[in-house]
């Protein structure tokens, strides 16, 4: 009997697979969408509470997340990567229970904050369960070769859901109300959850695990350079319909939409690209990519360069996360890939949640276009720490293979 878990299976067949488990961080992501749209005026207008409360209780499900990354990520290790699946699932039914309680009690403020600051930190854990948990249930699946097509793949489903989940949410609380939101959060993951499982779950690796703080080590300097290429995604995210203000140039959701598009059509045509020629040259290239969006918004004078700048920032945003990943990864054992897929995502929620209160601090003294020359120069480090990475692994290769030679050379000398 083949090992091969794809023995027999067409590329569409295994694209369907890796789109039905990953299916479940969209469903995730279009809930974090709809209520990073929905919550804040609700919370500021009918509850009543300031924007410090407002950022405070919001900001709460990206600290849940990152916090919740390495005890989620060994959990996969060890029970496998469905069973957390399913419990991330869980969580965001529960959340949507959370809402629609928050809802039902606005006629008290504090009791409808506490429902939301419970909803928050259970939307948090959730994520960072089913984002790692959907990553190694695929890898596990389609196996380690595919690992860059399972990551492309899922980040496609978490950055369509999000560009989905706001103005789904958005429609739905203007013609129904919060309660609403809260209902079919509820339904569309009691749905995910059902559809989950009945999915074949993913081998569970057998060994001895790699300890956390280790893992940790081994990629931080991948996930490094993976936070410094995130500061230009968090900064386009965040600040650019802002940019478009300060210039007073028309239609600013253009830019974030050229963007999204460009980031989408990369992971969907390129994805290969990483296979074919090795994780380190694709991410140098998309370091220089990126490098270029980032220095073109940072000096437009026009509406239509900045689009531009916005498209190449996408095209090279893209594919550092499954290029890189797919290098780092393959550092630790099998036994400890989620714990790998946890620590390295670690440094993504790292960067993405500073890097929106430390851009607003320099635009404020120095105006929204220098957040971009900010995210070029983290960016062209990013490239720099990269570059150094890769030519480590050369000169190890380039010694291993030496090594290799001098004892064949000693084995045939001892024959003869």
């Amino acid at each position: 009997m083949s090992s091969d878990p794809l023995a027999g299976a067409t590329p569409a067949g295994t694209n369907l697979r890796i789109i039905a488990i990953v299916s479940s961080t969209f469903v995730s992501m279009l809930c974090i969408g709809m209520t990073l749209t929905v919550l804040p005026p609700w919370m500021y207008g009918p509850l009543g509470f300031d924007a410090v409360t407002v950022g405070a209780v919001i900001s709460l499900q990206f600290v849940a997340t990152l916090l919740s990354r390495p005890f989620s990520s060994q959990m996969a290790d060890r029970l496998g990567a469905k069973r957390v699946v399913l419990l991330g699932m869980t969580g965001c039914v529960l959340n949507g229970a959370l809402i629609l309680m928050a809802a039902l009690s606005v006629q008290w403020p504090l009791a409808s904050l506490v429902f939301l600051i419970v909803s928050r930190l259970m939307l948090g854990i959730s994520q960072g369960m089913i984002g790692t948990g959907s990553l190694s249930w695929g890898i596990g699946l389609v196996g380690p070769a595919l690992m860059s097509k399972v990551i492309s793949w899922n980040g496609i489903a978490g950055f369509g859901a999000l560009a989905i989940g706001a103005p789904l949410g958005a429609v739905l609380s203007q013609g129904f109300g919060v309660i609403s939101v809260g209902i079919f959060i509820m339904l569309i993951g009691a749905l995910a959850l059902a559809l989950a499982w009945r999915r074949p779950a993913s081998p569970i690796v057998s060994g001895k695990r790699v300890p956390f703080a280790r893992v940790f080590r081994v990629m931080a300097p991948y996930g490094g350079a993976l936070a410094l290429s995130s500061v230009g995604y968090g900064v386009i995210a965040t600040f650019i319909t802002l940019y478009y203000a300060e210039q007073h140039w028309a239609h600013a959701a253009w830019g974030l939409s050229a963007f999204g598009m460009a980031f989408i059509t990369a992971r969907v045509l390129f994805a290969g690209a990483i296979h074919r020629f090795g994780g380190y040259r694709v991410t140098l290239v998309c370091f220089t990519v990126e490098l270029a969006g980032l220095l073109a918004l940072w000096q437009a004078s026009h509406p239509a360069v900045a689009l531009l700048g916005a498209v190449l920032a996408g095209l090279g945003v893209s594919l550092i996360y499954p290029a890189l990943g797919v290098v780092a990864v393959a550092k630790i054992a099998a036994t400890s890939r989620s714990a790998a897929l946890g620590a390295y995502s670690v440094f993504l929620d790292a960067a993405v949640g500073l890097t929106g209160p430390l851009a607003g601090f320099i635009a404020n003294r120095a105006g929204y276009s220098a957040i971009f020359l900010v995210a070029a120069l983290c960016s062209l480090a990013g490239f720099g720490l990269c570059a150094v990475l890769y030519t480590i692994s050369i000169r190890r290769r380039a010694r291993a293979e030496r090594l290799a030679r001098e004892d064949s050379r000693d084995v045939v000398q001892q024959k003869a």
